[in-house]
């Protein structure tokens, strides 16, 4: 099975980064918007094997790795604040 890991860092996230904002709409449709806007800002991470995914799952204790995931979700999330899919 090949994943790309930065789905599960993003989802992993993305809890943090709402509990930031007071004024975001919480719906599953915008979580899902956010998660699909920081995706396409981050470089997909594929893993193939348990082995790679343990690989990544180090990754994700760098820095550097989760400021990147962090800052596309807060990019994503005041674009969705701003133009909501929804009434």
């Amino acid at each position: 099975m090949i994943k790309n890991y930065m789905e599960t860092v993003v989802d992993h996230l993305l809890p943090t980064v709402l509990a930031s904002y007071t004024d975001i709409c919480t719906c599953e449709r915008c979580q899902e918007d956010i998660k699909a806007i920081a995706l396409n800002g981050l470089k997909p991470l594929y893993v193939a094997t348990n082995k790679g995914e343990v690989y990544t799952k180090v990754n994700e204790f760098v820095l550097q790795f989760r400021a990147d995931a962090i800052s596309q979700l807060a990019k994503a999330a005041e674009i969705v604040v701003n133009n909501p899919s929804h009434d």
